[in-house]
């Protein structure tokens, strides 16, 4: 892993390394693209919009990625079940109906919310395993994640 992470140093790497590590952390892999973010742009401050660009690119991407993993989860779900020979168990809705009224009556626009730590990742996946559309899911996700990308970042070069 060091390995990896030296050739993925920020400033000799740049711009790809921020697109990388903002890519995996909008998985589910528990990760922060922050501190690649900020470390680009201490080493290089002219580089603060482009790499606010390709961190929400990538962390954008990582969601829609997210997104489609739940919409392929509903799928083979519902081929396993279709295997087994046992009752089906109740299903993510069923289980938690107060957290997918809420995503059914925001719609698209709550993924806004998927910048936020803990529970904006699995909110992508949410949204496609609901079947929530994916063009305005993805623009919601890329309007939060550049949000947070730019208060993030300034706020953090006005203090260091």
């Amino acid at each position: 892993m060091a390995g990896v992470l030296a050739q993925l140093a920020v400033p000799q790497v740049g711009l790809s390394a921020v697109f990388l590590v903002a890519f995996v952390s909008a998985t589910l892999l528990p990760m922060g693209s922050e501190p690649a973010v900020l470390a680009l742009v201490t080493a290089r401050p002219d580089l603060f919009w482009p790499a606010v660009a390709v961190a929400t690119l990538g962390n954008t991407l990582g969601g829609a990625l997210s997104w489609w993993m739940g919409r392929g989860a509903v799928h083979a779900r519902d081929a396993w079940r279709a295997r087994q020979a046992e009752p089906a168990t109740p299903s993510l809705a069923e289980r938690h109906p107060r957290a997918q009224a809420w995503l059914l009556r925001w719609g698209p626009a709550a993924c806004l919310l998927s910048w936020l730590p803990v529970v904006g990742d699995p909110l992508c996946a949410v949204a496609g395993w609901l079947r929530l559309p994916f063009w305005p899911c993805v623009f919601y996700m890329a309007v939060g994640k550049a949000l947070r990308y730019i208060t993030l970042t300034a706020l953090l070069m006005r203090c260091c």
